[in-house]
């Protein structure tokens, strides 16, 4: 025989979608091991059984491989593990060409009647390991058709009818023309066309010429080239014998998003319309609205309307737009259509729990805790008008209908609040969304000072000289996505998709910066090479391969001479550059779905002219990827080239890559993933593949240790770097592979992340949560795992593997842990209600209860408490209530007061600010809140310490009719006298009557000032849309003792407005914040330390490196700050040593 069987090869598992034996990947790993021709196939298990004794469904095509499906065995089945082995030929050529695909059809004639032409036909090459020997593109000579006899009707400006009646030919007129794309390149046989007829292609510079074409100024010819919109052009009226064009296409727009549906309720029989407005070149031209996932038949407009609503009718509703371009899906809106007589909100409040101050037990329970009722802001089928609009023009949410004033006993003291006892519908809570933060450096910190921020193409805000930054979210918006440009060249242009709180407030991101690499000088005459992610003892990971004379200006000149070159990459190899990563790594699918990426490197490109620096475009240029760094054998075959779009934060495809061995220099013979782009308007490139395996974390925050419903925070920014599979996975285990962020709700959050069903550590995932610049606290994994207050029951808690990042390193931070990703498994009833959730039941995780697994931070506690007559959740801006006791009387306008005061004293005490009605008939007497803090010790001076207090601000109240001066008292804890008040002040306080009576030294009375006074007097004051944001400023300014300044350092001799000298010794009545409370349904101890008090940060910020606080246990009557952490039944008190502070 001529022929012989091949070894056998075995080149996949079946993990993952299945086992694939595919020739390609075969030749990949086995070079010439196999014919380019196999005459037949041959599969086995690795138990040796033929694959057709297995029963199993699979498929093979021996000049494509083998491969069987997961998906198409039988319940509960999955593939084996398969091998191959192929027949050939004894005696094929060692010298190896590619396989050819089948010849295309010939495409239609273009001969117009009476007329020859030329067909063409075209084939590929199958193979992407080897290339293919013969030609891609033949042609051959065909005839017109005839010319009919009919009668035409076509007049002629100019010329004469042709053949087919179709145009006017002139025999004397040659149209001459020039195509380029975007970014001013060349574009390389875009084609012309009449009438749908094929007149000409450009050639290789983007030239035509077409003969017969009448310049009459009435003939439109249609351009068109891929990935750019088609074009039409009318040429010119003209009686010249030859006419130029001149034609510039512009870049296919992919689809997005301008408006989505936004959520309704109605009453039955009433009607509802919802709107999705989409944007793309060119523009969609079908839509269609889903309703549950089901398609509505009847319904392809952009509007959808639904008369007679009955409750059948209520649940999800989005819209798909369609175009040449492709499609995409607008977010889902909910629709609630209630019944007739049935309450539009539930009237009766859920609970909700405040804590009170330490001194107010209750009686019953002895808790600290009181429930004051909450109405969740749903939104609600209110008084509507009869009109059918896409946007409601006023928004009904469920609100407090009514609330009843309580008397709490305190010690002593009367403690009045206001207790919801009724919610109903009512007009929703006006609120703005706000992003702000700082844009640093990636690498040292470094501010982008005074950088531009655009948002859809145009400039919105700028950076401050720290890097500062604030961006108010436009109504409507979706998906915020920012663009971060340094006018100083310094760093890479950045465009991020920033999450923030739909239902109001301000949210806090760091911007990581990469820095541009420094540029280097190239001949455009000469073939350039640009290697990037070099690290030692390794070759580059990736390469860039420009040809002579692909340099191009703007305006599409070829450009001559030398090019100063930037090429900066981000490197997943480096778990640090995460936070770096531009966009959030998402492409919209065929079906229009978002769908996540996983990368394996960013590059950003800038190229300029040597003289003058003029930005210039590249043409076709070749990436190398060097498939080593390719590990999973199925991302080979997926690989592709993506580039950002800055508008939407989007990745859209370039080009596929293919393998190909190559020798680069001197080097070994290395295999490589090689595509073609082009350099133009876009700078920023990925190369990704697409991942299905997805699942959701449900993560909480909390205000503290005390995790329970009422202590969760919202507005913190929960992160998520997917990590690379551990070793004996088949993939690289040091690299990261997608960074995603989320904002907590009231339900926490659900992060997206890459997971696995077959191996629980195939992939794992940090996790870390940030509160306006400050991190929170991660819960401890040692000695040893405590699931009651990690907040997820064994077994799954161990098959996650759970980590702190301290967990076998003391001296590292607190603020993150690290977690397996394992899918949960259907038959396990313990893994199916999270923290770990399927893709497909993203829902279930948004929703699930609090009693459900999750994972959970808390914030490190400061030393303040802060109680407010009538509830409100600073984190929430909906949950404001019209009252005149609000402490907020606006909510759309937050104004933060903060008085300082210094303390003489060994010791640091408790401050209390009680802030009652002052001048206001409504208010007078009656209490707003209390506000307790505690004072930081000076690093400079000894016996002195300070403390800014908060107190209620004056002004209108929330009817905005009349003002009220707060009248506020200052009381230190224990016994204080107070020495002096600030000059300034006392004066505008007595030019600014009533003036309050201060009889009592022990403590300090007025009437706050009406006017926004600065650190002269010792009162600061701050506005702002969010009131995290205006307390956090107005606070940094109050340490600082400046009007402009901030610092996280207590200056005690700065700005101050009052000082009080107190004994020796310190107040035996405890504060809130050093008083250990277990919270209900909680008991034992409670498991791991705690971070550093704000005071203790301060300390060693002041302090320098080289101030190391200790601890030692406390002696009976010493006060800590973290008393919290008190087990009270084997621990003690932690004290901090500042004695062993070195550095001052």
């Amino acid at each position: 025989s001529n022929y012989e069987w091949t070894t056998w090869f075995n080149v996949d598992h079946p993990g993952g979608r299945g086992d694939y034996e595919q020739l390609d990947a075969i030749r990949f790993y086995y070079r010439s091991r196999v014919c380019p021709v196999p005459r037949a196939l041959e599969a086995r298990t690795t138990d040796w059984v033929p694959a057709r004794d297995t029963g199993e469904t699979v498929h093979a095509d021996p000049t494509v491989g083998f491969w069987c499906l997961n998906d198409e065995q039988g319940p509960g089945r999955n593939c084996s593990n398969y091998s191959v082995r192929f027949l050939c030929p004894k005696d094929y050529s060692e010298v190896l060409h590619g396989v050819w695909g089948v010849w295309s059809l010939w495409n239609p004639c273009p001969a117009l009647c009476g007329q020859v032409g030329v067909q063409v036909r075209s084939r590929s090459c199958q193979s992407q390991t080897l290339s293919c020997s013969g030609p891609k593109v033949e042609a051959r000579s065909c005839n017109g058709p005839e010319c009919p006899m009919t009668d035409c009707h076509l007049q002629c400006m100019m010329g004469k009818v042709n053949g087919e009646c179709d145009a006017c030919t002139c025999e004397k007129h040659v149209l001459l023309g020039s195509i380029r794309g975007a970014g001013g390149l060349v574009a390389a046989g875009a084609t012309i066309v009449r009438s749908g007829k094929l007149l000409a292609l450009a050639d290789h510079n983007g030239h035509f010429r077409i003969p017969g074409v009448c310049p009459d100024g009435n003939t439109t010819l249609t351009v068109s080239v891929q990935n750019h919109s088609p074009l039409d052009v009318s040429v010119p009226l003209s009686s010249e014998p030859t006419s130029v064009l001149s034609i510039r296409l512009e870049r296919t727009e992919k689809l997005r998003v301008l408006t989505n549906p936004e959520n309704k309720a109605r009453r039955e029989g009433h009607s509802a319309v919802f709107c999705c407005k989409v944007s793309g070149t060119p523009k969609p031209e079908q839509f269609q609205w889903f309703h549950n996932d089901t398609v509505l038949e009847r319904q392809s407009d952009s509007t959808l309307l639904l008369k007679d609503l009955s409750p059948q009718q209520s649940g999800e509703y989005y819209c798909r737009a369609s175009s040449p371009a492709g499609a995409i899906k607008t977010k889902p809106a909910f629709l609630t259509v209630l019944g007739k007589s049935q309450p539009s909100c539930n009237p009766v409040p859920v609970p909700h729990l405040i804590r009170l101050p330490h001194d107010c037990p209750q009686n019953t329970s002895d808790s600290l805790y009181y429930d004051v009722g909450n109405c969740p802001a749903a939104t609600c089928a209110g008084q509507l008008d009869n009109g059918s609009r896409c946007k409601d023009n006023v928004a009904f949410c469920c609100g407090v209908a009514k609330m009843a004033k309580r008397e709490i006993q305190c010690q002593g003291y009367q403690l009045p609040t206001m207790v919801v006892t009724a919610c109903d519908c009512q007009k929703c809570v006006e609120t703005t969304a706000i992003v702000h933060g700082r844009a640093v450096a990636a690498d040292t910190g470094e501010p982008m000072r005074f950088g531009h921020i655009f948002m859809n193409g145009v400039r919105v805000s700028r950076t401050g000289y720290k890097g500062t930054f604030s961006v108010q979210v436009p109504t409507e918006t979706a998906r915020l996505v920012l663009t971060f440009v340094d006018n100083m060249q310094k760093f890479v242009n950045t465009t991020k998709v920033l999450p923030f709180n739909s239902r109001g407030g301000a949210i806090y991101h760091e911007i990581k910066l990469l820095r541009k690499k420094e540029p280097v000088t190239i001949s455009s005459t000469e073939t350039n090479t640009l290697e990037m992610g070099e690290a030692e003892g390794r070759d580059p990971m990736v390469q860039i391969e420009i040809p002579p004379h692909s340099f191009y200006k703007q305006n599409g000149e070829v450009f001559v001479g030398n090019v100063k070159a930037s090429v900066t990459f981000l490197d997943p190899r480096d778990v640090s550059t995460a936070a770096a990563a531009q966009s959030d790594l998402n492409f919209v699918g065929d079906a229009g779905d978002t769908l996540p990426l996983r990368t394996y490197g960013m590059f950003s490109v800038d190229f300029s002219g040597e003289q003058g620096g003029e930005p210039l475009n590249a043409g076709e240029v070749k990436v190398f990827l060097d498939s080593a760094e390719v590990q999973m054998p199925e991302h080979l075959n997926t690989m592709k080239l993506w580039s950002l779009n800055p508008e939407t934060g989007l990745w859209e495809e370039e080009g596929r890559l293919q393998t190909e061995k190559k020798r680069r220099g001197k080097r070994e013979e290395r295999t490589f993933l090689i595509g073609n782009m082009e350099i133009r308007e876009r700078r920023l490139f990925n190369l990704d593949v697409p991942e299905n395996r997805r699942c959701y974390v449900k993560v909480r925050a909390f205000r503290s240790e005390r995790f329970m419903p009422s202590e969760q925070v919202g507005g913190v920014v929960v992160s998520l770097i997917n990590m690379e599979p551990t070793p004996g996975f088949s993939t690289n285990p040091r690299a990261w592979g997608r960074f995603d962020s989320v904002i907590t709700g009231s339900n926490g959050a659900c992060l997206p992340a890459f997971c696995d069903d077959q191996r629980a550590d195939a992939y794992s995932a940090y996790v870390m949560a940030n509160l306006g610049g400050e991190e929170l606290e991660a819960v401890s994994s040692s000695p040893k795992l405590n699931p009651s207050v990690i907040g997820v029951p064994q077994p799954f808690l161990g098959k996650l593997n759970y980590r702190r990042t301290d967990h076998d390193d003391s001296r590292l931070k607190t603020t993150a842990f690290s977690i397996n990703m394992a899918k949960p498994s259907t038959n396990t009833p313990e893994e199916s209600n999270g923290p770990i959730y399927p893709f497909e039941r993203l829902k279930e995780c948004e929703e699930a209860p609090f009693s459900a697994p999750h994972f959970r931070f808390s914030r490190v506690e400061g030393d303040h408490y802060d109680y407010n007559t009538v509830p409100f959740n600073e984190d929430d801006p909906m949950s404001w209530t019209e009252d005149y006791l609000s402490w907020w009387p606006k909510p759309m306008e937050y104004r933060a007061c903060y008085i300082k005061v210094r303390l003489n004293s060994p010791h640091e005490l408790n401050v209390r600010s009680r802030n009652m009605g002052g001048t206001h008939p409504r208010t007078a007497g009656q209490l707003y809140g209390l506000r307790d803090t505690r004072s930081i010790r000076d690093m400079d001076l000894n016996n002195v310490s300070a403390v800014c207090v908060e107190f209620k601000c004056s002004g209108m109240l929330y009817d905005q009719e009349r003002v009220d001066r707060t009248l506020v008292k200052v009381i230190p804890q224990g016994g204080c006298k107070r020495e002096s008040v600030n000059t300034i002040l006392q004066e505008y306080l007595v030019n600014h009557l009533p003036l309050a009576v201060n009889n009592d030294t022990n403590e300090f009375t007025m009437l706050a000032p009406l006017d926004p006074l600065g650190h002269n007097y010792g009162i600061y004051t701050v506005t702002d849309q969010d009131p995290r944001t205006a307390k956090e400023i107005a606070l940094g300014r109050c340490f600082d003792g400046t009007s402009d300044g901030t610092s996280r350092v207590m200056k005690s001799n700065e700005g101050v407005a009052l000082v009080f000298t107190c004994g020796d010794r310190e107040g035996k009545q405890q504060s809130v914040f050093q008083t250990s409370q277990i919270s209900p349904g909680q008991s034992g101890p409670s498991a791991g330390g705690r971070g550093d008090s704000r005071q203790n940060r301060a300390v060693r910020e002041r302090a320098g490196p080289m101030c190391r606080a200790t601890t030692e246990n406390a002696q009976p009557g010493i006060q800590s700050e973290d008393a919290h952490n008190l087990d009270e039944n084997q621990y003690r008190r932690p004290v901090i040593n500042i004695v062993d502070c070195e550095a001052y």
